[in-house]
């Protein structure tokens, strides 16, 4: 099919965006519709010559567009969706709009796993930026070093973060089974997605059906620590390696040492000196690096990259200080994501006092199902204060999490712990509390009504 014409639905995601963009570079005349037409994404399109058309109706379908991209927001119902169907027009998820203009005959690197899907995949990035290979990536995140986390260009060479979420409301398959595979990354699979999946086992059928796509000449690296990555590791046809610190472990992590400033480690006998701190942070570097290592990139270059690398934005940032205190924004809402991140924080900020302050948004974390776990992910915080479920009228009240237990449960082991509702309340809480040198950690995988700038205001 000659296409000519690409209309986006849902066209100011981040990843809908990006793709887009690359598409009208590379000659394509793109269109696309939103109800959330806002800068920066939306500067960026017009910038790029991408015409969009605020909201949804059934006439901003143009009659020459020959391809609609289905974003993964978009249900039955929408004015355009039932339009697109009613009128048997030709259409695409954005994973196999990837997978047809931007994937085939590429190496493609995707990085999966419940947690550090985007450091990981930033990092591999940024190596093989470093060795000049000039990758096309497609991250959840802003790196730091890369400053976008989205670029595609005329590159054999494709890094990716694969999401095991699913595709859009007519695939329900996970997104990176799209994404053609040379190499993948397993970083670690756990219970995630409750509103997807109903179980472990169906997450790692997920994982199964993408190791089954590596091909022959390609290399799946595996989580050598992790159970449910071994298990996996077990049907999959194409070569496998795994990455850890057992002594079972095909490329081993050796000597880790962490200091407020970083962390190091040995692997392929070679030191590496990372400015992330933790052992969560290591092993992400050591899946990136065994990658590396499978496309011959010299030791010393990958050493200079790692050394390099400064992170991803909403992974341990530093927002600000005021008073002493210093404000830390991070994406993590599972329940392992918090526990390490406190982890490192304490190897970061040795002797300070850590308050944690939560937000259950994610659609797992708003769920009963971490009810018990959520106590005690936070047993590194010396004082935690939880906000309301979000959206929590979408959810029956069995269902839902009840963080007012979660925070007794806390409270019972002496430690202070606090239910705050909203914003407003958790800041009058924290500030009779709060002194000089303690580190007020936010976690939530969204804007949390501005809580950062807030609590810089405010304290």
């Amino acid at each position: 099919m000659n296409v000519q014409h690409i209309h986006f639905l849902g066209i100011c995601g981040t990843a809908m965006g990006s793709v887009a963009a690359a598409l009208q570079e590379r000659g394509f005349t793109v269109t696309g519709s939103d109800e959330n037409v806002y800068p920066p994404m939306s500067t960026f399109l017009e910038e790029k010559g991408v015409k969009i058309t605020p909201g949804y109706r059934p006439e901003n379908l143009p009659e020459s567009a020959q391809l609609i991209v289905v974003g993964n927001a978009m249900k039955r119902g929408n004015p355009e969706v039932e339009a697109v169907l009613n009128r048997k027009l030709y259409y695409l998820s954005l994973p196999e709009t990837l997978k047809e203009f931007f994937l085939r005959g590429r190496h493609n690197l995707v990085v999966c796993g419940t947690h550090g899907k985007t450091t990981t995949t930033s990092l591999l990035t940024w190596i093989l930026e470093t060795a000049k290979f000039e990758p096309s990536y497609l991250i959840g995140g802003i790196p730091k070093n890369l400053g976008q986390g989205a670029r595609f260009r005329d590159s054999a060479y494709v890094v990716l973060e694969g999401d095991e979420y699913d595709t859009a409301f007519f695939d329900k398959r996970s997104k990176f089974v799209h994404y053609m595979p040379e190499v993948a990354i397993v970083n670690n699979i756990e219970f995630d997605h409750a509103d997807i999946f109903n179980n472990i086992d169906e997450i790692k059928l997920s994982f199964r059906r993408m190791l089954n796509i590596v091909p022959g000449n390609g290399l799946a690296l595996l989580n050598a620590d992790d159970a449910n990555c071994l298990d996996v590791q077990k049907t999959c046809p194409a070569p496998t390696k795994t990455v850890g610190f057992g002594e079972h472990a095909d490329y081993r992590i050796e000597a880790a040492q962490y200091t407020p400033a970083g962390s190091e480690f040995t692997l392929f006998g070679t030191r590496f000196a990372l400015q992330l701190v933790g052992e969560y942070n290591v092993r992400n570097a050591a899946m990136a690096i065994a990658a590396a290592r499978f496309y011959e990139i010299p030791l010393e270059t990958i050493q200079k990259a790692v050394a390099s690398f400064e992170g991803v934005l909403r992974r341990q940032e530093v927002r600000g200080e005021v008073r002493g205190i210093k404000i830390i924004d991070d994406f993590g809402h599972h329940p392992t994501a918090i526990k390490q991140t406190l982890a490192g924080l304490r190897h970061q900020y040795p002797g300070a006092r850590l308050w944690a302050i939560f937000e259950p948004r994610s659609n797992t974390t708003r769920r009963a199902v971490f009810q018990h776990e959520l106590p005690k992910a936070f047993a590194d915080a010396d004082g935690v204060i939880i906000a309301k479920v979000a959206r929590m009228d979408q959810l029956a009240e069995a269902e839902r999490l009840h963080p007012e237990q979660v925070i007794a449960d806390i409270a019972a082991t002496g430690k202070p712990a606090f239910y705050e509702p909203g914003v407003s309340e958790i800041i009058a809480r924290l500030k009779p509390l709060a002194q000089s040198g303690d580190i007020v950690a936010v976690f939530s995988n969204g804007g949390f009504d501005g809580i950062h700038a807030r609590l810089l205001k405010e304290l």
